[in-house]
């Protein structure tokens, strides 16, 4: 007998992973994947959180799919996601850089995957799969780059596989252990917090930046 699964919404309803997942079923999970990971509207999106629940739901046999099969299609669209990020950014170029703000996009989130880029060259693509926000810019500015398309192609397949199979995984095998089934609010919560950080910690050294720049002058 399964052991009910419950989630906080950490935020609207809508952007429950349970509640994305009871109502729309496993192409939900694809197309939020792939919009955000590479698409602009979709930063907002609760990436980790949501496989990590996904992985949780197979293994309690509430997505009656095989967990290959999950993995497989996920990490496909991952993959896909980043592509389409990837030529959006290589077609727009320094257009991006210049189009002004609006309730779905905001300038610093370009210029925090361009850091991240500069920061991490091609690794950048692996590693910003487990950095919210940056997850979604980092392929499009890979395109504004101009970053050789082969290199790409290898690093967002390795990072592709990583994050979607990785985290799907991660969840599916936890989803088995009672405690973090009676406890999956503080796992979705922590999941966030540790996702989070890493955009907290560059945004404060951002502002200490900025102040001794001022202090200096």
């Amino acid at each position: 007998m399964s052991t009910p699964v419950t989630t906080l919404a950490l935020g609207p309803s809508w952007l429950d992973p349970e509640w994305l997942i009871s109502t729309f079923g496993l192409l939900g999970i694809l197309a939020i994947v792939f919009a955000e990971s590479g698409l602009l509207i979709g930063f907002f999106l609760p990436g980790d959180s949501l496989l990590f629940t996904a992985g949780l739901l197979t293994s309690d046999g509430k997505i009656t799919y095989p967990l290959w099969l999950v993995c497989l299609l996920i990490t496909i669209a991952a993959i896909a996601g980043d592509q389409v990020g990837y030529l959006f950014g290589k077609r727009v170029g320094p257009a991006l850089f210049r189009r002004p703000n609006s309730r779905l996009f905001k300038q610093e989130n370009v210029l925090k995957a361009q850091e991240f880029f500069e920061k991490y060259g091609a690794r950048s693509i692996v590693l910003a799969r487990f950095v919210p926000i940056v997850r979604t810019f980092t392929p499009i500015v890979a395109g504004v780059s101009n970053m050789r398309y082969r290199t790409f192609v290898v690093y967002n397949i390795v990072g592709g596989i990583l994050w979607g199979t990785g985290v799907t995984v991660l969840g599916y095998f936890l989803g088995q252990i009672p405690f973090v089934k009676q406890n999956i609010e503080l796992i979705l919560i922590g999941i966030v917090v540790i996702s989070v950080v890493p955009v907290v910690v560059e945004l404060l050294r951002a502002r200490a930046g900025a102040r001794r720049d001022r202090t200096s002058v």
